[in-house]
């Protein structure tokens, strides 16, 4: 079987746990970490900072795979025929033959895993015909995200004139990208046989060499050039603790590891995780206009949650709930009011949403007219 070499890594050791008073990613020129449930910011480093991000620049391609997926616009098990283009992309590749055919699923994994250039160009010609128009949707996507430091002149990131981000964008697409869980089951892959259309396997190997090494760490995006040095974005999850942290302009590899998990071991260390209230909370009911049923109960949407150093303990808060009118149907997970939580000085400090626990349908014609025949004697206002 014919088998080809992607990368070969050597194994390093980290830089002990620094004090929290200390500069945590020295070897990188801006920086940020956050913590996901919360979005707090643990670190920062000239976030704002506009660099180019190397292969960092496929999170965004990834989010807009991901996407497609998720809406049915493509397929995991979909074929995908390999361009000229797509073949002859250089820089990391996971050698695609031109006039082949790979499954979207194995195109993302070669992505993913080995930061495939060819792998991304066929996933963007596959998605919207031409590289070009590709490009077009991932800076629809970062002005819709609220990214105003971001411009991509393509979706793998070889250098390019006027292709940039931050630190501080790039945590952001990385959170988006995250709401999609089946690609941590790619990123976190260490290595891997991908099998061709001829019989031939390329082997995969994770640029991100943390996912093997250090604990918890299960993505993203490793990027190099000689314009950006080294980058990567990385998350890492313990217990339910998770962050996100960005390192951009690194002079090695092992710097930019290393200033990764300074910061997670900062995060850690110094962090833990803590639930005011959970999403299996009943929080009263909601009158619904022509559902179904006349009411649905109230949860949230996610567990509200604070972030507190590891001695620190929590408040003791209040909670004002804020709902809408809603007429049915209503399906689970719309957005009918939000709750906000209060501190003991009257201060709001979180505003979450609020959904229903179970969906209920649009009340036919007769649904109203037996519910009318129950209400008609006590004088109510008869339902239409």
């Amino acid at each position: 079987m014919k088998k080809i070499l992607i990368m070969i890594l050597i194994l390093f050791t980290f830089i002990p746990i620094v004090n929290a008073n200390e500069e945590l990613s020295p070897n990188s020129k801006s920086a940020i970490m956050i913590e996901v449930a919360t979005k707090k910011i643990i670190y920062k480093k000239n976030e704002h900072e506009k660099l180019a991000p190397a292969s960092m620049t496929k999170t965004m391609s990834l989010l807009l795979i991901m996407e497609a997926i998720s809406s049915g616009q493509i397929k995991w098990t979909d074929s995908v025929t390999i361009s000229e283009k797509a073949a002859s992309m250089g820089g990391s590749q996971i050698f695609l033959e031109a006039g082949t055919t790979m499954k979207v699923e194995e195109l993302v994994k070669g992505i993913a895993i080995a930061s495939g250039n060819d792998a991304t160009v066929a996933m963007a010609e596959k998605l919207h015909g031409s590289v070009e128009v590709f490009v077009e949707k991932m800076n629809e996507k970062a002005a819709t995200l609220g990214l105003k430091n971001t411009q991509f002149q393509n979706p793998h990131g070889l250098d390019e004139e006027d292709h940039y981000t931050t630190a501080n964008d790039m945590v952001l697409i990385a959170l988006e990208l995250i709401k999609y869980p089946d690609i941590l089951n790619f990123t976190s892959i260490y290595e891997e046989y991908l099998n061709k259309p001829d019989g031939s396997s390329t082997w995969l190997v994770n640029t991100n060499r943390l996912v093997r090494f250090y604990e918890g760490m299960d993505g993203l995006k490793t990027g190099f050039t000689n314009t950006a040095g080294y980058c990567l974005t990385a998350t890492a999850k313990r217990g339910d603790l998770r962050f996100i942290s960005v390192v951009m302009g690194a002079q090695t590899s092992d710097a930019r590891s290393n200033d990764t998990a300074n910061m997670m071991n900062h995060g850690f260390n110094s962090y833990k995780l803590n639930t005011i209230m959970q999403t299996t909370k009943n929080l009263g009911k909601i009158k619904i206009e022509r559902g179904k049923k006349e009411s649905g109960e109230l949860i949230l949407k996610n567990d509200i949650t604070e972030l507190l150093k590891v001695n620190e303990n929590t408040a003791n808060y209040t909670f004002n709930i804020k709902t809408n009118n809603l007429n049915a149907p209503i399906k689970f997970g719309d957005v009918v009011g939000t709750i906000e939580t209060i501190d003991a000085e009257g201060n709001i400090i979180r505003e979450d949403e609020l959904t229903i626990q179970e969906t209920i349908e649009k009340a036919n014609i007769w649904d109203l007219f037996v519910r009318n025949l129950k209400v008609i004697i006590s004088g109510k206002k008869i339902i239409k």
